[in-house]
């Protein structure tokens, strides 16, 4: 079999390797645009089970890794002077020139014939009698693009900010960083890479980075310079924090996160299959995975699909879309309300204590269940924090809406109003005529395309005087940020109305996203 990779980053690379350890009888050659000591951005996370599949798929590399990396459990949250840690989360991290050095040497030891610095065009790839090419040239894949209407890419582009540093401030392991300063929010993603280095990913949102100046960089510019006047701004409003380390560049610019989701992942060409891989196929937010990381995982399932039907390219790569396309989702699915997270995380910074805002964070995508069986301690101490504040556990704890107290977070809904001690309280689209209380009634959208006009629709009933909000229908995301709006941003109470267990509903009063909930 004679296959060909278009692109030489870790998931080409990786593939590349493993298709030729695996059969040595194919012939396969990777090309790559750049020379091989080329390389942006600073390091790589890999979660302990992402390195147990590439111990799985390839023990040499895994070693290499391991005497490479740095490896850490607890997750470390800072706000307000506070510094709070979640354990539970065995991941590892590695500087990714070095990543790229390990994975090149074992394609050439392989026998991958390696081409850098060489142009390789589509449609030359094709005519050339490859049985299999396989695009791992990114996001902008030139391989995907050539059959764009096979793929069917579409792109989600986030709304926050982010830029791509690092520091020789010494993190311990993965540390979350935020400050306010006098231009607005904040926050870094910060974690060790080897060699005295630190990955620094800041993010922020666009109010924020517009109010600081930082819009004034030309991102047309070629790759490779950096934006230095982001990097002295960020030095400065962090030094506390970093105990004045300096923050390194390296292709260092302002950019939306895009999450690209793809129809198809597979083609077939006249007589060559192609196959998408890594950034070319998906990408989701990297405080959830790192393109890198889906990328190995990908060619580990690529090449397990080659090895299952060694003779025939079409069931192999049918095999490759069935078993991964529904990981990659997953992995999409649940870094979709992480990403919103960053977004939003400005209001949730101002309003919450650090406890609660931790907490707030580690729940983004888990419920208070599946984050007790990662560290129990962290949980109990927030359990605990609450009560000391409210005086008994969260779904018991008394709470005021319309002049009524009411003795829980669970109540009932009947007949268009929710039932309170003193009688129901009618939720409507508006105020009524009469002047009574009332709570607004809100439908979420069933994508975010449509939260705009639900957000209005807030603002307007806190403004007409709504004793309540109930955010019901659309989403689990597009509801949890209508009652964060409601009682965050207008400080009306809000009420989630959806199906739930008690561990939902308990995680939703806990973390802040709303003050009560329906009952079934």
């Amino acid at each position: 079999m004679r296959i060909a990779v278009l692109g030489g980053g870790p998931g080409g690379l990786f593939a590349a390797a493993l298709a030729r350890t695996s059969d040595p009888t194919r012939e396969v050659t990777l090309f790559e645009r750049n020379r091989a000591e080329d390389t942006f951005g600073f390091g790589v996370v890999f979660s302990d089970a992402t390195l147990a599949e590439i111990h799985a798929a390839d023990p040499v590399l895994r070693t290499a890794l391991t005497g490479h990396g740095v490896h850490w459990d607890p997750i470390e949250v800072r706000l307000h002077g506070e510094r709070l840690s979640c354990g539970g989360n065995g991941m590892a991290a590695v500087e990714r020139r070095t990543l790229l050095r390990l994975l090149q040497e074992r394609a050439i030891d392989a026998g991958v014939d390696v081409r850098f610095s060489t142009e390789a065009e589509p449609d030359d790839l094709l005519a050339a009698g490859y049985d299999l090419v396989v695009a791992a040239d990114g996001a902008n894949s030139r391989l995907r693009n050539r059959f764009a209407d096979v793929f069917g890419a579409t792109v989600e582009t986030a709304t926050a900010k982010f830029i791509w540093l690092g520091t020789t401030y010494p993190f311990d392991g993965l540390t979350f960083v935020h400050e306010r300063g006098p231009h607005g929010v904040f926050a870094v993603h910060g974690y060790p890479i080897g060699n005295g280095v630190s990955t620094f990913i800041v993010e922020t949102d666009e109010t924020s980075w517009r109010a600081a100046g930082l819009d004034a960089f030309d991102v047309t510019q070629p790759p490779g310079a950096s934006d230095e006047r982001t990097k002295d701004y960020l030095q400065e409003l962090f030094a506390p924090q970093i105990d004045g380390a300096p923050l390194l560049v390296n292709n260092s610019r302002w950019a939306n996160f895009r999450t690209l989701r793809t129809a198809a992942w597979t083609h077939r060409a006249g007589g060559t299959g192609i196959a998408l891989l890594g950034d070319a196929a998906h990408t989701a937010h990297f405080s959830v995975g790192s393109g890198t990381k889906m990328a190995m995982e990908d060619a580990i399932a690529l090449v397990a699909a080659l090895d299952a039907h060694p003779a025939d390219v079409d069931a192999a790569l049918a095999t490759y879309a069935e078993v991964r396309r529904p990981q990659v989702a997953k992995i999409q699915d649940s870094a979709r309300p992480s990403l919103s997270w960053w977004e939003h995380f400005g209001r949730s910074h101002d309003a919450m204590p650090p406890w609660q805002f931790a907490y707030h964070f580690f729940t983004r995508s888990l419920p208070d269940a599946k984050l007790r069986r990662r560290d129990a301690g962290f949980v109990d101490g927030v359990h605990r924090a609450w009560a000391a504040e409210h005086g008994a556990p969260p779904l018991q704890s008394p709470v005021e809406v319309a002049g009524a107290r009411l003795p829980g977070r669970v109540v009932a809904v009947r007949d268009g109003a929710v039932v309170l001690p003193g009688g129901p309280l009618p939720l409507l689209a508006g105020p009524p005529a009469a002047g009574e209380a009332w709570g607004l009634a809100v439908s979420a959208p069933d994508d975010e395309a449509g939260m705009p006009d639900a957000l209005a629709a807030v603002a307007r009933g806190a403004a007409a005087g709504a004793a309540l909000v109930a955010a019901s229908g659309g989403t689990p995301l597009t509801r949890r940020l209508l009652c964060e709006a409601a009682r965050l941003e207008h400080r009306v109470p809000a009420l989630l109305v959806e199906e739930a267990d008690d561990d939902v509903r308990l995680t939703a009063v806990l973390s802040g996203r709303t003050d009560l909930v329906a009952a079934p």
